[in-house]
């Protein structure tokens, strides 16, 4: 134990670290014999109660001995190992960043390596025109540049001139494809300074130069194969492709679909290739293409594209796929808008035979998609034609809205006659149904129920007057939509029968508005609108009726009517009519107002200008005679011509009372001028073209004139005497007082005779 410890204080203060594991073992062993030493003292001692005294204090004496060694070691430890401990530590995290520098290095020589082995590649394989695998080691030499520049470390002197030659080279790669492509898809297209026409695409041409193999079936070459790979590996395939799709569509695709005449020619040659070009046929007399017509010429197209140029896998799709998502959606629509909208038919009868271009439509799609244009199951091309109901429905309903504002913005003038034995020519309609037909029979056995007395035979006629041409067409218009509704569907029958309705809204809304100023400039206008509205009203009270059991549900439980439009037209020709009468009143008092009153007429110049004021009405209404003559119904004419009649003799009553002297000249005057209206008045009531029917309607003039008796009252009293007016007085029960007041009267003889005592007499008879 003793040279153990002065071995350890012996040494030199510096303990080699290769011995310090050795010794502290040393001192392990130690401790060990020590601690079995003391257990085994304290066993005798506390256990066995042997004297062991002296060994007792010799074992406590090795114990502090072996303690001061433990302590000496502990800072042997302390003051020479812990430092060079952390020494060791500096050393060895300095070689590890050494070593990881040098990793790195390592690492990024071995890109460098790469890269200068890829280039090589790549100059080898584009000088061979090897282009898949140029584009290949292109992609493997970018690879090594990106990887060189993830590094965090500061930037290589070459690693900007790496990637300055990558760029240059793939441009040269990207130059090198594109002018092969321009080489093998040759185009041929007009000036752009010529004028787009169907002339200007006969210049189209398409050439797929060397495309295709020696044999006899066509076969993609495999330069194009390469071309088109190594473009896709590039990332620069879905560009090209996208300028050529568009050229495609508008020079070559959407003229074959929008020009009848136009069509492909597909020619091969060994040399040059497989051309496509336009060629014009003879001009046809249709407007437009079939629908099958454009799906062969199309498929003619597109069947060539796929076999010489897009029959070419790129990834895990075909080049016919991507060019299809490029062109469908634009082609189909150009399908659709200039060749199927116009082959809906434009009768119901047709539609069943629009099932053929539902089938060439189908056949299209699945050839498309044989080819791998089309992914999809159905698509809006196919969608449309098998919609062709609704769009019938829809392309009727807007052909005939157009026609029928065509005919109502059209000249009003252009009349036809309508007689109570006028009928609408209702088409023939298929047989009503079993239940319709019950209700018939139980309507039959009750009406013999009915009253003797039945309606006469010209009840609900329309009177004889003239309409407009263009509304007797518009109700022929009406009448052939709502044939086409009887047998469609129901969607279909509902949409026609609403825009039948939708006519008469326009009328409604449409004519009164672009003819306001003729209908208020022109009498004649105005009394045929009146009449167009009445004619159109009549005829509304019974379509719905005629046409409810033959049309679907819900149209035949009682929809389908068209009652509750009547009131409104016959309001609106009502209204125009009056406002037409409004103006002829207006100017006829204003014509009136010019004849001083009738005062002092034994002025000539007041007599002047009251007779012409006469002579002025008469003549206007003579004129509205002659202008509504055979266009107003008798009983509407009749009516209009008293009231304009009636307003005038009641402004020449009220001037004439008005008056508070009258000389025998000027009563002279009057009785001229009223004489006058009283010859002339009723021949203004010239209502039909025959001249001898119509002195029955001049001999009713009193039917019509509400003031005509009082008017004939008032030219009496200006020729008479006193007597003759107290007589035709007769105790206020005579003619003259049916006219006129007692006041009225009075006031007349004041005027017409002078003060006296006769004239007292006269007066106080009249009471």
């Amino acid at each position: 134990m003793a040279s153990f410890v002065t071995e350890v204080l012996a040494s030199s203060g510096k303990l080699e670290k290769e011995d310090l594991s050795g010794k502290i073992s040393k001192m392990s062993r130690k401790v060990e014999d020590t601690k079995e030493e003391v257990c085994e003292m304290i066993n005798k001692r506390y256990s066995d109660f042997l004297p062991t005294l002296q060994s007792s204090e010799d074992l406590m004496v090795q114990v502090e001995t072996v303690s001061k060694e433990m302590d000496a070691l502990k800072n042997c430890i302390e003051t020479e190992v812990r430092p060079n401990i952390h020494m060791a530590v500096a050393d060895y995290t300095k070689l590890k960043q050494q070593l990881e520098k040098n990793t790195v290095i390592i690492t990024m020589l071995g890109h460098l390596k790469e890269f200068h082995s890829a280039m090589e590649e790549f100059n080898k394989a584009l000088l061979e025109k090897k282009y898949v695998d140029a584009a290949n080691q292109l992609e493997r030499a970018r690879d090594n540049v990106d990887s060189l520049k993830s590094w965090k470390i500061s930037q290589l002197p070459l690693l900007s001139a790496i990637s300055s030659e990558l760029t240059v080279q793939r441009e040269n790669l990207i130059y090198h494809l594109g002018d092969e492509w321009k080489r093998l898809v040759i185009w041929t297209l007009p000036s752009s300074k010529e004028p787009a026409g169907q002339k200007s695409f006969l210049k189209v041409e398409l050439n797929l130069s060397n495309a295709c193999s020696k044999d006899s079936e066509p076969k993609i070459s495999a330069l194009l194969c390469s071309v088109l790979q190594a473009l896709a590996i590039q990332g620069d395939l879905q560009h090209k492709i996208k300028l050529f799709s568009q050229v495609l569509l508008k020079n070559m695709l959407k003229p074959l679909v929008m020009y009848d005449s136009l069509s492909v020619r597909v020619t091969e040659q060994q040399d040059e290739g497989t051309i496509l070009a336009l060629q014009c046929l003879e001009e046809s007399h249709e407007e437009r293409s079939t629908p099958s017509q454009v799906y062969s010429k199309l498929l003619l197209v597109l069947k060539t594209l796929h076999s010489h140029l897009l029959d070419v896998s790129i990834g895990d799709k075909k080049l016919a796929a991507i060019l299809g998502e490029l062109i469908w959606e634009e082609m189909s629509q150009c399908i659709i808008h200039e060749c199927l909208v116009h082959s809906i038919p434009t009768n119901s009868s047709q539609l069943e035979k629009y099932n053929t271009v539902i089938k060439e439509t189908e056949d299209f799609e699945k050839s498309l998609k044989e080819m791998e244009y089309l992914q999809g199951d159905s698509t809006d091309l196919l969608k449309y034609a098998r919609d062709v109901n609704c769009h019938f429905a829809s392309k009727k309903c807007k052909d005939v809205i157009v026609a029928a504002r065509k005919l109502m913005t059209s000249k009003m003038h252009n009349t036809v006659k309508i007689t109570p034995e006028s009928k609408l020519r209702l088409p023939k309609l298929p047989a009503a149904s079993s239940e319709v037909k019950v209700k018939q029979e139980n309507v039959k056995e009750e009406a013999t129920m009915e009253n003797s007395k039945q309606l006469s035979a010209w009840s609900l006629r329309l009177p004889a007057c003239r309409i407009s041409e263009s509304v007797q067409q518009l109700m022929e218009l009406a009448l052939n939509t709502l044939c086409e509704a009887v047998g469609s569907s129901t969607q279909c029958a509902l949409q026609l029968f609403f825009t039948v309705r939708n006519i008469f809204q326009l009328f409604y809304d449409v004519v009164p508005t672009y003819h306001k100023e003729n209908l208020l400039k022109f009498p004649h206008l105005a009394a045929i609108q009146h009449n167009n509205c009445m004619y159109l009203a009549h005829h509304l009270l019974t379509l719905g009726h005629h046409f409810r059991n033959h049309l679907p549900h819900p149209l035949s439980d009682g929809v389908a009517t068209f009652v509750d439009m009547v009131p409104g037209f016959r309001k609106l020709g009502a209204q125009c009519f009056l406002t037409q009468l409004n103006v002829q009143r207006a100017e006829l008092l204003e014509r009136l107002s010019t004849a001083h009153n009738f005062c002092n007429l034994d002025d000539e110049d007041n007599y002047i200008a009251a007779s012409k004021a006469v002579r002025q009405v008469i003549h206007q209404l003579k004129q509205l005679g002659t202008v509504w003559q055979d266009v107003l119904p008798v009983s509407i004419y009749c009516k209009a011509m008293g009231n304009l009649l009636n307003t005038a003799i009641t402004e020449v009553i009220a001037k004439i009372m008005m008056l508070e002297d009258i000389s025998s000249e000027d009563g002279e005057h009057l009785h001229t001028l009223c004489q006058t209206i009283i010859e002339e008045g009723p021949l203004v009531f010239i209502p039909l073209a025959e001249e001898h029917k119509n002195k029955k309607y001049q001999e009713e003039v009193p039917l019509y004139v509400k003031k005509w008796s009082t008017f004939k009252e008032l030219v009496i009293v200006l020729r008479a005497n006193l007597q003759e007016i107290v007589d035709r007085w007769a105790d206020g029960k005579g003619p003259l007082a049916v006219e006129f007041s007692s006041s009225e009267v009075k006031s007349l003889i004041r005027a017409l005779f002078q003060n006296t005592e006769r004239r007292a007499v006269a007066l106080t008879k009249i009471k």
